[in-house]
């Protein structure tokens, strides 16, 4: 059987098994049958633009490519990135009004409290963290607030730096907020604060990568939603692994609405506040 998203180059079901096993060990990134079509076409309009004229060609060149650089523009092309501010808003309120209380008190005033936001997607939600915390947590001025935000697409970094919005992905912002964090454009955008802009720290990771994830260390506070449906069972346990490690003890850890982390790893321990459930590294390490 032989994919039919070009009359000149052609995927087949062996071109696809040998591409969906190398992008997997490459990003954690698990792809079932039924995104064929989805990965064929960003397969065909990659080896067009890097100048193949068949899979075996290109794939040959990716696998043996010394610096990296169509790697790179294939994980662009892969990953989705759907998002807008003030999504599951739960988290961000029980974020202000309970993990931070806990949080702090493990801290003395003036000390550093760092927040990871991954994948940092455009952007929308590391920023959504900034105006949660500058308008809704009275302490903000007390502590060293650090946000952290990564990906492992270079492109959507590129535009959550450059922080111009549509109008549907800043439909959420609260009217106040977007009266003082935003400027609208003559195009009908949203430009974001240099300020604001500014507070996050973006950087390029592969969380299913060690190389990647021992550099962040002493994590208060992880938000990782809906990035482990994309992953199978054992990327997911890489992922849970690596999250533990950057965690400080008493750390936690927010997942989207369908991600559970009581089905991929005993790490954590389920917290249960308020506004939402979160997973929590133990103050003492890892349960016996």
């Amino acid at each position: 059987m032989k994919s039919a998203v070009s009359p000149r180059i052609e995927i087949t079901d062996a071109d696809f098994q040998k591409f969906r096993d190398y992008f997997y060990r490459k990003t954690g990134i698990h792809f079932d049958d039924n995104k064929r079509y989805f990965v064929d076409k960003r397969l065909v309009d990659r080896i067009t633009a890097s100048g193949h004229e068949d899979f075996r060609s290109w794939f040959i060149a990716l696998r043996f490519e010394a610096g990296g650089h169509e790697l790179q523009q294939l994980v662009n092309a892969m990953t989705v990135n759907e998002t807008y501010f003030f999504r599951e808003t739960y988290h961000f309120d029980c974020m202000v009004n309970d993990m931070m209380a806990e949080i702090v008190r493990r801290k003395r005033p003036g000390e550093r409290i760092r927040i990871w936001s991954v994948p940092s997607s455009t952007g929308e939600e590391p920023y959504t963290i900034a105006m949660y915390l500058l308008e809704r947590w009275p302490r903000i001025d007390e502590f060293e607030v650090e946000i952290l935000s990564s990906d492992i697409d270079t492109v959507v970094l590129e535009s959550a730096q450059r922080a111009i919005y549509s109008p549907r992905s800043v439909a959420q912002v609260p009217r106040p907020y977007l009266d003082r964090y935003f400027k609208l454009l003559p195009s009908g955008d949203f430009a974001l604060s240099r300020d604001l802009v500014a507070v996050v720290d973006f950087t390029r990771a592969n969380l299913s990568d060690p190389n990647d994830t021992r550099r962040f260390r002493d994590i208060d506070l992880i938000f990782c939603r809906n990035l482990l449906i994309y992953f199978d069972d054992l990327s997911r346990r890489v992922a849970a692994e690596a999250m533990f490690d950057a965690l400080s003890p008493g750390g936690f850890v927010c997942l989207g609405h369908s991600e559970s982390m009581s089905r991929i790893s005993n790490l954590f321990s389920v917290r249960r506040f308020a506004d939402a459930m979160v997973y929590q590294k133990p103050l003492q390490g890892a349960p016996s």
